[in-house]
């Protein structure tokens, strides 16, 4: 048997050592490794080989692998061991621990985590029931020294671990250790606190030794290190009075310790957890001792010892600069939970010391630590009693000051300017990561600000103000990071940037505030004038610099209301910079900067009409002459420019609460646009996809800029410009929303049979002359997509219809890397502009059919046949039209009909649901249905191509291919949710929950065939959709089939909300015994794809329990499906049956039956990839140590207890 052993184990050695070389082939290695995993699991000699392998005389990869293979005996063979081969092997492991590895700084880490898990496997298995002295038995091993002090606490850390945090045992087993831990957890504690209390103490004593005793003082800090890592394994889930116990004794050990350098970021660690518990208050008020003095000035202390080192030779302590910070907002977040709560824990003595230490991090060079703090100072600041202390309005000017450094946005990894730098390295991976970091950053910034400019608003103006003021007198510094584009202006990192940026962001935060926060007598209107008029003098020619003086003006006008006489200076500066150029070369194109200043301009120009119409309404004369002016001078404007400039001038006018004042206007408005698009010239075009190809250039083949090509481009302004148009009056015109004021200016033309005024639109009589070409333009452009008309264009253009690139960063989730292309000339090329025409025309065809339905309402819905001019433009040619085209229709038709202003108000009035929404809906929902089944089919086909022939796709597929797919696939994806949403808010009441609150499950009783309850769980529109049968099967068919879509966030969604909600509507009536099948199959299929999401198969196994239990007493065909799931225990179906089935039967309550029901459908629950070949581990249950199980019976049909007599009025003997 020796020889046996000793020959085996020559073998093994050899093989390991093969399969570590890195010069073995990777044949040998595959031999070797398989001739191992074959030993391991065929072997008699595992044990002995494994003891022998495991002595600390072999090499540390050798042991580890003898180690390996005892885990492995443990793990798969330990039930169909003998029980005195289970004593000896766990009396060899216990002397492994007591003498079977090398001194604690000797040994190899792995080799004391590969001994802590055989134990720990074992533990799992026989403990405490077979092996009530375990805890006893570490005990003792700790007393033999360091070595097997740090074993026992990676032994006990484990255990926590996999019993508590990762869970892998099964519920019994788990239950009986977590109890037996629970029950000794004082003792544990106990024995924790001694060995760190020790081992501390003995560390303390040898500091600065020499020599041997500098070792043992090592030796002593490893523990110590081990024993905080354990606590804090233990710390996240005992009960809080062990934490707190002694007048928090432990937390007292934990702040002394941060002043070790060594033991000082494991202690911060423990702390951490500590502070990060929840529970009741009255268990957490102890916490608030860590705001006495000795506790703050440790935290204070080690922060600065820990800051003064440098970054790169102190990593760690670096990392414990980030754990301490956390600790300490942490204790803000108990803090906030505390005070002004029923335990009546009073504001701390030191509150002004702690928010001290938390602005120290605030005001870190590390952008990192500045933004951990964050979300505690909104929490104090937010806070209904803290806010109000003396102490924090002190603070919140410092932080207010603070803020001044922390939004400007320094510290990029690749520069070296600031000393931020230097952290932002250890922190971020690029500049664009960083960049995305900071983005998120400032508005965490912001959101803390606004609460703080509520606290101190006068202030906060001040700082403001001083802060603009300072920006305007400065001279611009472009510093080493000038524009490329022109000489003297500035980069986006140029400083003068940066801080004109911060600056910014500080002022729209503060005045929003100030606002809502001041009375109206009490505002500082006449030093915010002063400061509007400096902003309107500031002259720059900087884009990136005039962007935010617009930002400025935009944020102070709401106070410059007060002054009406600003207000012409105002549109005067934002006139000026709607049409701003730098002056170079003339026919040079704009850069990214100067588009956005214009088209900022444009936007606050509106932001301001928007809002503030009524004090606008004096200067619309002088606004209208401007822009007449514009539109005639040749002054080089982008059709998006004049259409915001159009759009400005319609919401003033709405002012005018006149229907003919506002008509008239509207009519002068748009009459060269209604000229234009009704003209015969513009009619043929639109009517005819090979005419309007030719006419915008698509057809012809693009060499240099011609002339026949400039020709092109200014027909795709004219279409662009009469949308752009159209869309502006459609989408602003409206009539007062007073109801007097509507009825005096004659708007209102009736009332509904409900009673609910009916209005006019002044543009309505513009919007039906335009409404047949604009139908004409969506059929057309559907039809672009045919064969025919795809071979019309020309080999310049024959990429015209793909999707765009900044289309497919978004779809792909690929951020867009602005720093180094925002001074850089927009240049697109011929391609880009065709595909920009064709994506911009087909959106704002349906954009405006959206704006009609909100802003004309009955009036559009009154349009004669318009279901079928709406269905025979947009709904013609679908099967040519690319997925990411057919996504703006159905956005549109969420927004059109169900999404305007209001959620609670229907766009499309309840009386055109009949003659509208469903003949539109119904050819949709049947369209959508086959066509996205045949693009999944597509993904799934190429799935299952990919993993059969990996070898060859390998060499076919190219990356781009590979990209092509996934965006393709992505396309898919984001149509399906939009389809399911759509499906959602028409049918769906907005009440309805998951379906775990359904009555019949949360009161535990059964309903067989629940009843249709068409109530408030569909939308008025759903019930009208549920009268037509072929319609309503069609969406429930959509809903049911998307289940086994590769889309896991698709299926929850629908699972929970839309399949049983829709399904229970008609469970009352006589479906067909094939629907009902496949109702159930469908959902079977998609646990089989999906289950491998814990939150997919919780959904989808309730969704089969309430199909099964409401329709399996009248369709025994669902036991047939059952029945065909793999390893069903047909037993147990039988019971559940019988329970389900027989009125007299006992019944249980809804969660045992939900889990009942699991176990019965648990195979067809599909796994993980990973997880489909692992080998399972059986872990047997020990007889119960607590309590009898159970009664298998609901308390409700148990005996009588006596509880109605208490009640009863007859009762005499009481």
């Amino acid at each position: 048997m020796a020889d046996q052993v000793a020959a085996m184990c020559d073998q093994l050695v050899k093989a390991v050592n093969v399969i570590m070389d890195a010069e073995t082939s990777q044949i040998y290695r595959l031999e070797a490794l398989k001739f191992c995993e074959e030993f391991k699991e065929t072997s008699s000699l595992c044990v002995p080989c494994g003891l022998q392998l495991a002595d600390k005389a072999q090499p540390a990869v050798v042991r580890h692998f003898g180690l390996q293979i005892l885990e492995h005996i443990i793990k798969f063979r330990w039930n169909d061991m003998q029980q005195q081969e289970k004593v000896h092997l766990k009396e060899c492991a216990m002397q492994l621990l007591s003498n079977g590895t090398h001194s604690i700084l000797d040994e190899e880490s792995h080799i004391k985590d590969a001994l802590s898990r055989i134990v720990v496997e074992m533990i799992k298995r026989e403990w405490p029931q077979h092996w009530p002295d375990m805890l006893k038995e570490m005990e003792t091993l700790t007393s033999q020294g360091e070595a097997q002090t740090e074993l026992v606490m990676l032994i006990l850390l484990r255990l926590a671990e996999d019993v508590i945090t990762f869970q892998t045992l099964p519920t019994q087993r788990r239950r009986d250790i977590q109890q037996t831990l629970t029950q000794n957890m004082e003792s544990i504690f106990t024995f924790m606190m001694g060995i760190l209390q020790i081992n501390v103490e003995d560390y303390r004593k040898l500091k600065g030794s020499p020599g041997n005793e500098l070792q043992v003082r090592k030796a002593h800090c490893r523990v110590a290190v081990a024993t905080l890592n354990t606590l804090a394994g233990y710390i996240d889930w005992v009960a809080l009075v062990y934490i707190t116990s002694g007048n928090c004794h432990l937390l007292e050990i934990l702040c002394l310790l941060l002043s070790e350098p060594e033991l000082q970021l494991e202690a911060a660690e423990c702390l951490l957890i500590a502070m990060s518990r929840k529970g009741k208050l009255e268990e957490r008020k102890p916490f608030m001792l860590l705001f006495d003095d000795v506790a703050i000035q440790y935290i204070l202390s080690a922060a600065q010892t820990a800051d003064g080192l440098s970054i790169y030779q102190k990593s760690r302590r670096y990392i414990f600069l980030k754990r301490l910070c956390q600790v300490l907002c942490a204790l803000g977040g108990q803090l906030c939970s505390l005070v002004g709560s029923d335990v009546e824990v009073e504001v701390p003595a030191n509150l002004s010391k702690y928010m001290e230490a938390l602005l120290a991090f605030t005001t870190h060079s590390s952008q990192f630590l500045k933004s951990s703090t964050m979300a505690t100072w909104g929490a104090l600041f937010r806070h209904e009693a803290l806010s109000k202390d003396a102490a924090v309005v002190k603070m919140a000017v410092k932080f207010l000051r603070a803020s001044m450094t922390n939004l400007v946005k320094t510290g990029f990894p690749s520069r070296d300017n600031n000393p931020n730098c230097e952290y932002s390295r250890v922190d971020f991976d690029s500049d664009e990561d960083f960049n995305s970091f900071f983005n998120s950053f400032r508005a965490q910034q912001g959101e803390v600000l606004r609460s703080t400019c509520r606290i101190v608003p006068l202030e906060a103006f001040r700082i403001g103000a001083e802060w603009l003021q300072y920006q305007i007198t400065s001279p611009i510094d472009t510093g080493d990071n000038a524009s490329k584009t022109a000489e003297g202006l500035c980069s986006l990192l140029s400083p003068s940037v940066v801080q004109w940026d911060a600056m910014t962001v500080f002022m729209e935060c503060m005045v929003s505030q100030i606002i809502k926060s001041v009375d109206e007598e009490k505002l500082p209107i006449d030093q915010s004038m002063e400061l509007l008029q400096a902003v309107l003098n500031y002259e720059t020619k900087d884009p990136l610099i005039l962007s935010c003086v617009l930002t400025n003006v935009s944020a102070l006008f709401p106070l410059a209301i007060h002054r009406p006489h600003f207000l012409p200076q105002v549109l005067i500066k934002l006139f000026k910079a709607v049409t701003f150029e730098i002056d170079h070369e003339p026919k040079a194109p704009w850069t990214r900067a100067v588009k956005n200043v214009r088209r900022h301009a444009c936007s606050s120009i509106i932001k301001i009409c928007r809002d503030y119409p009524q004090y606008m309404l004096p200067c619309f004369e002088m606004f209208y002459n401007h822009v007449k002016e514009l539109f005639s001078s040749g002054v080089a404007l982008t059709h998006m420019e004049k259409c915001a400039l159009m759009e400005a001038l319609v919401l003033i006018s709405n002012q005018f609460k006149d229907y003919e004042k506002q008509k008239a206007f509207v009519d002068e408005l748009m009459a060269s646009v209604v000229a234009e698009w009704t003209s015969n010239e513009i009619r043929h075009v639109l009517w005819n996809p090979d005419t309007f190809l030719s006419f915008i250039g698509a057809d012809k083949v693009v060499t240099e800029q011609k002339e026949d090509a400039d020709t092109a481009a200014i027909n795709r302004g004219r279409l662009s410009f009469c949308l752009y148009a159209i869309l502006a009056v459609v989408k602003r015109a409206h009539w007062p929303a007073d109801l007097e004021e509507a009825k005096a200016g004659g708007f209102v033309v009736g009332y509904t049979p409900a009673g609910a005024p009916m209005y006019r639109n002044p543009c309505t009589a513009q919007f039906l002359i335009l409404m047949p070409n604009l139908l004409a333009l969506i059929r057309t452009h559907n039809s672009l997509f045919l064969p025919e008309n795809m071979a019309r264009l020309s080999e310049t253009f024959s990429r015209a219809h793909e999707i765009m690139d900044s289309e497919k960063k978004v779809v792909l989730g690929l951020s867009h890397h602005l720093l180094d292309i925002y001074d850089s000339p927009v240049c697109k090329t011929t391609i880009e502009r065709m595909q920009g025409f064709f994506c911009t025309l087909y959106d704002n065809c349906y954009q405006i059919l959206g704006s009609a339905g909100v802003s004309l309402q009955q009036e559009f819905y009154n349009i004669d046949k318009l279901a079928e001019g709406m269905a025979g433009s947009a709904f013609v040619s679908l099967d040519h039209v690319p997925d990411h085209r057919l996504r703006p229709m159905i956005h549109i038709l969420i927004c059109v009909f169900f999404f305007p202003f209001d959620l609670l108000v229907l766009s499309c009035p309840q009386e055109y649901y009949e003659s509208l929404l469903c003949p539109l809906l119904g050819p949709l929902f049947g369209y959508m249905l086959q066509r996205l089944n045949m693009r999944w089919q597509v993904i799934n086909q190429r799935t299952s191509i990919n993993g059969e022939h990996e070898e060859e796709e390998e060499l076919v597929c190219q990356e781009t291919q590979v990209t092509q797919e996934m965006l393709e696939e992505q396309v898919v994806r984001l149509l399906t949710r939009e389809v399911l949403e759509l499906l959602t808010v028409t049918c769906i009441s907005r009440k309805v929950s998951e379906p775990a609150a359904n009555k019949e499950e949360m009161d535990g009783k059964m309903q067989s065939a629940s009843p249709a309850q068409p109530t408030e769980e569909l939308t008025e529109l759903g019930k009208c959709l549920l009268k037509h049968e072929n319609l309503y099967m069609s969406l429930l068919t959509l809903s049911f089939t998307s289940l086994s879509w590769k889309d896991a966030t698709n299926c929850h969604r629908t699972a929970s909300l839309v399949c049983w909600t829709l399904l229970r509507q008609v469970v009352a009536g006589n479906l067909l015994t094939e629907a009902v099948t496949w109702f159930f199959t469908s959902v079977l299929r998609g646990l089989q794809v999906h289950g491998q999401h814990e939150v997919c198969s919780s959904t989808l196994s309730q969704l089969a329990m309430l199909i099964y239990e409401n329709l399996r007493p009248r369709y025994m065909e669902l036991r047939g499906v059952m029945t065909q799931i793999p390893n069903i225990n047909l037993e147990a179906l039988d019971q559940y049956d019988h329970r389900l089935m027989d009125p007299s039967a006992q019944k249980f309550g809804e969660k045992k039956r939900k889990d009942q029901f699991r176990k019965l459908i648990a195979g067809t629950v599909g796994k993980a990839l990973c997880q489909q070949f692992r080998k399972e581990v059986h872990i047997r249950n020990l007889p119960s140590l607590f309590k009898k199980p159970k009664p298998d019976k609901d308390i409700v049909n148990n005996e009588p207890l006596g509880l109605a007599a208490l009640f009863s009025p007859k009762n005499d003997a009481l």
